[in-house]
Order: structure tokens, then sequence, then C-alpha cells
């Protein structure tokens, strides 16, 4: 097997046993980093070191990922403007939020006659926040509710503003 040190240095093709004992004088383990090469690879380390920094970069990975939820809305048929305009907000939030949004309308009783309504509500949504969201999946009837899933835009960072001085390339003047 090919043999590296502590130190990144290679040690050269050694048998498994002449391995172990330079690992066991050096006080340290040696680990199989690649098992499908030709010859394999093992790495004369400290294993409980080694298992300690894998968590250690796991961690922090972790804290730097950021959770994507799905958010529901539910409308019906006959919401009125009032409601509508405030799960309208609720809505925006989500999407500013970076959350990805189900707005659902459902029909109860004999309002599953009149679907057009329920996709006149949803069409209306669309059109109230396509300046910030995209339409992930069209609006489809599904028994007595029709979905439809909403997507924030990322939008590029706004330059940021310079002072006016600098932006005129003039000096201001001091006051004494």
């Amino acid at each position: 097997m090919r043999v590296v040190d502590e130190n990144g240095e290679q040690l050269g093709v050694l048998d498994t046993r002449k391995a172990l004992e330079i690992a066991m004088e050096k006080g340290l383990d040696l680990v199989e980093v690649a098992a499908n090469a030709d010859p394999p690879v093992c790495k004369i380390m400290d294993f409980g070191k080694f298992k300690y920094q894998q968590k250690k970069k796991l961690q922090e990975a972790k804290k730097k990922q950021t959770v994507i939820q799905i958010k529901e809305v539910k409308f019906r048929p006959k919401t009125d403007d009032h409601d509508y305009q405030t799960k309208l907000k609720h809505i925006r939030r989500f999407l500013e939020g970076g959350d990805r949004c189900k707005v659902t309308v459902f029909f109860r009783g004999r309002e599953i006659v009149h679907k057009d309504r329920g996709l006149m509500v949803l069409e209306r949504v669309v059109e109230d926040t396509q300046d910030m969201a995209k339409v992930e999946s069209r609006p489809a009837a599904e028994g007595r509710t029709m979905t439809m899933m909403l997507a924030p835009v990322k939008k590029a960072p706004a330059p940021k503003a310079k002072p006016k001085a600098e932006a005129e390339g003039q000096e201001q003047p001091q006051q004494d």
C-alpha cells in the first residue's frame, strides 16, 4: 500500500506490517483514505483528532446552510378583498424571507362547480406578486382543492451608495 505520513509527505509503497510499525513508533494510527486506488492509499494520522475535525467541519457547514420551507396560504373562491389583501401580505412576507409559498383554494359544497372563480383568485395572486415571485407550478385542481406553488425571485444586490463628495470627486470643506 502507498503510505503518506502525518505531514503529507509520501513514504512510498510499503508492506502493511511495516506501515503499522511506523505508525506505532510515532504513536499515531494508520488510516486507509483511498481504498479503490491501485495500490490503496493509507495515511499516518491521529484518527481521534481527524474524526473531531470532520465533526467540526460538518457543524460549520450546517450553520451556513439555509433551510427553505414551504409555507401555505389558503383561500376560498369567495374570499373578500380585505381578507385577500391580508393573505397577500403573508405571501409577500414568506417570499421576502426566502421561503416557497403554496397557495391553495378550497371549494366547499356546490362551490366546486365554479372552479373558474378559484382560478381567478390564483391568477390574481400571481399578478400581485409578479415583482417578487415566479410560478413554480401552475394551478392544478386536485379533488376539492386547487393549488399553485410560488418561489421567490433572486434579486441582484443593489450597488452601495457613495457619499456625495466622493461621487462628485470633490473634497468636503473642513469647518474649524
